[in-house]
């Protein structure tokens, strides 16, 4: 991964390595911020785009998020630019693939185990293809995958699906309008993720779909506090992790930080 999911994930690679594990980070040549390194080994691989290019479409991705139009068309613009970032992200994928000489190395080096954020799909497809454990370290999936593929409960009745803005508590027709989008996110899901899909089957030499890829994790650390979600049961193998996200916070400078001398007043 790159960006905000790699700076998350280097904490821990940093501590594994700090305990005495063999780290090997997979990185593709052209990346935002997987060039720094630190004890653990890094291999890189070439993939078929330019920096330049990867900036311009989460520029794009972005600004999607940032215009203001219509309900309707924001939703469309958002599904676009989605489909957009994802592919140049997913060709990261097909760029390891391709590499014989990284497949090589993958397939002699004996991993006990994969960890990756799988938003992507790359790194549960590469779990699959030599059989290894994967552990997925995630802050969650587009609609609530990651409560799907582990066949956690998630009633319609009650807990109100992104973007609709209910609460818990729904009248009749918010719950309907809830049902409505659920059912909007499977066609969402699946066009966001075909050409992850369809790439996987012609991998794996099967018919997989995005279930078949994700319910094989050992298991899911999820990057967020149980106590801000809407309660449900979850698997044994489902583990909140909250807190560690993006880069580890630093103490303030003392040109930040309250003098002692300042006082306070309630008057306006």
């Amino acid at each position: 991964m790159d960006g905000s999911h790699w700076l998350s994930m280097r904490q821990v690679v940093k501590k594994l390595t700090e305990r005495g594990h063999e780290v090997v980070v997979i990185i593709p040549e052209v990346s935002w911020q997987m060039g720094m390194t630190e004890a653990h080994t890094v291999k890189t691989y070439p993939v078929s785009y330019t920096l330049e290019e990867l900036d311009s479409a989460f520029h794009e991705y972005i600004l999607s998020h940032l215009k203001g139009l219509p309900f309707l068309q924001k939703a469309l613009a958002l599904y676009n630019s989605s489909i957009a970032i994802f592919k140049v992200f997913f060709s990261q994928c097909k760029g390891l693939f391709s590499n014989k000489e990284m497949m090589q190395y993958l397939n002699q080096s004996d991993f006990d185990a994969l960890l990756t954020d799988p938003i992507f799909m790359c790194g549960a497809t590469v779990a699959n293809y030599f059989s290894l454990p994967s552990i997925f370290f995630m802050r969650g999936f587009p609609c609530g995958l990651h409560y799907t593929a582990t066949q956690c409960p998630n009633p319609l009745s009650y807990v109100p699906r992104l973007f609709t803005f209910n609460s818990d508590h729904m009248t009749f027709f918010q719950r309907v309008e809830n049902a409505l989008i659920a059912i909007l996110e499977l066609g969402y899901c699946n066009g966001l993720y075909a050409e992850a899909t369809k790439f996987s089957s012609e991998v794996l030499q099967r018919d997989v779909s995005l279930l078949d890829l994700l319910n094989s994790a050992s298991i899911w650390l999820l990057r967020f506090d149980y106590v801000f979600e809407y309660a449900r049961p979850v698997m044994p193998n489902m583990i909140f992790v909250g807190g560690v996200n993006c880069v580890q916070k630093k103490p303030l400078s003392k040109v930040c930080s309250f003098s002692p001398d300042y006082t306070f007043s309630n008057e306006m």
